[in-house]
């Protein structure tokens, strides 16, 4: 399928995402939410595909942020379901049960900051420069940034972002956890792709269980999480992929995992 405003690109197990309106910095629209609504939809079908790397096009900006000619149109009603939307996209991303890597090469502000926040690693070129700017609108990060922010870097970090609108440079995102490695902007994409490749030859089950586990074991208790780790840990255990991975391991050879 065919998109006007992103990218899709399949090479064996690793997919690249790719926002593609570099002449607007790559801004969301409308219309690109949806097609990354479509293009997630179908990874997430995608049997053969085991990791994903969303980036932007062109060498200035991962995503800067939503269309601001959009948001002024909206009121009330249709801002809240805008939100709403822009929400169950990310959403889906967070959910995809195969990890995606964000690959910030430049600007990520606004929803381009919230989107990669959903993601579930983010590798940043040394040049990114990375905030909620949305305050400086007269409006608050509404697909998630209020949320995700507070959880990866504390209350207090994020609460400093999002009031002062300001962005910070890839070093400090580094350094506050918001990303979890910077590299030279000509080394990026080559890291990012060497690390979804890593991730795609292990066993899919248990990268699925193990991003489940992260991700809905800091929503409850560490009394809900530690019950929670246990229960996957057991669904490993009746897998396929177990039994080879600890008969590889036994047998000094490298595993060959089939997801099941």
């Amino acid at each position: 399928m065919e998109f006007e405003n992103v990218i899709l690109e399949k090479t064996d197990a690793v997919a690249i995402v790719r926002v593609n309106r570099p002449k607007v910095l790559n801004a969301l629209n409308r219309k690109t939410m949806e097609e990354l609504e479509c293009v997630f939809f179908e990874l997430k079908n995608d049997a053969q595909i085991k990791a994903v790397i969303l980036t932007g096009s062109g060498d200035k900006a991962f995503i800067a942020g939503a269309d601001i000619k959009e948001i002024s149109g909206y009121q009330a009603g249709n801002g809240t379901q805008f939100a709403h939307y822009g929400q169950s996209v990310l959403a889906l991303i967070e959910n995809l049960g195969k990890p995606v890597l964000a690959a910030i090469n430049g600007y990520a502000l606004g929803g381009g900051l919230e989107i990669a926040m959903a993601c579930h690693l983010r590798l940043a070129s040394a040049r990114a420069k990375m905030g909620q700017p949305e305050i400086n609108l007269g409006v608050i990060p509404g697909f998630g940034g209020t949320q995700r922010l507070a959880r990866l870097v504390g209350e207090g970090r994020a609460m400093e972002l999002v009031l002062s609108g300001d962005a910070i440079p890839a070093a400090e995102a580094l350094r506050i956890g918001l990303v979890n490695q910077v590299h030279p902007p000509e080394e990026l994409m080559d890291k990012a792709w060497a690390l979804a490749e890593k991730i795609a030859a292990k066993g899919g089950l248990a990268v699925r269980y193990a991003m489940e586990a992260v991700h809905h074991g800091l929503q409850g208790s560490l009394a809900e999480g530690l019950n929670l780790e246990a229960k996957l840990f057991g669904l490993c255990c009746a897998t396929e992929d177990k039994t080879e991975g600890t008969s590889a391991f036994l047998e000094k050879r490298n595993p060959a995992f089939k997801d099941r």
